[in-house]
């Protein structure tokens, strides 16, 4: 169930966005949706205490547009109303596909306290930039555990948040597709050889 302060945020926005008219897609409605985006992904500390750092990271995903999936689980999370209820310690994130989702930087400190994540996938994340990969790469839990990543068709990558992935130091696979911003193959491919001789980096860039 939503706590009181979660639910008094979506009625509030539910207000917000009925009274709206129809916004042309413009320097106003792009603003907009920003801010909406932001809100979603504002970090309740109170409810990472209260629920536990999965649940609340689940929320916090899934209200993003992203899905989980838990240890000892094939199916995958994609409907918040429909969270498992029960025992909170029971479910652990094992994996994240954040396809097409509106996660970003503010939002990471949702991360921090998880540590059964081996997989995570970031495609068409408009708002994923070089500093969310920094910021990923520097979580100790995510060091220890984090075996898989994408990333596909992420505009905003540069070669300066890839290089910081060279710190997952358990990662075995990285996949790096359709970049524009990623320039320095060659580079790419020495930095991960060096600092992870064992992983598969798997390069589909122009």
């Amino acid at each position: 169930m939503l706590c009181l302060n979660q639910m008094m945020l979506f009625g509030k926005i539910s207000q917000q966005l009925c009274g709206l008219k129809k916004l042309p897609w413009s320097c106003d409605s792009r603003f907009f949706w920003g801010w909406l985006n932001a809100v979603f992904n504002k970090v309740d500390y109170e409810r990472i205490r209260d629920v536990g750092p999965d649940r609340a990271a689940s929320e916090w995903l899934l209200r993003c547009g992203a899905t989980v999936r838990y240890q000892g689980q094939e199916r995958w999370q994609k409907d918040y109303n429909n969270l498992p209820t029960g025992s909170l310690d029971k479910y652990k994130i094992q994996a994240i596909d954040a396809t097409d989702s509106c996660i970003m930087n503010i939002g990471f400190d949702y991360m921090e306290g998880l540590q059964h994540v081996e997989k995570i996938r970031l495609c068409k994340c408009h708002y994923i930039e070089d500093e969310c990969l920094q910021r990923l790469s520097q979580l100790e839990n995510l060091q220890n555990s984090l075996l898989e990543m994408e990333i596909i068709t992420c505009g905003n990558i540069t070669d300066n948040g890839i290089i910081a992935l060279h710190h997952l130091r358990n990662l075995r696979y990285l996949l790096l597709r359709d970049l524009p911003g990623v320039k320095e193959k060659e580079n790419l491919v020495k930095v991960f050889k060096t600092a992870l001789p064992s992983m598969e980096l798997e390069l589909q860039l122009k």
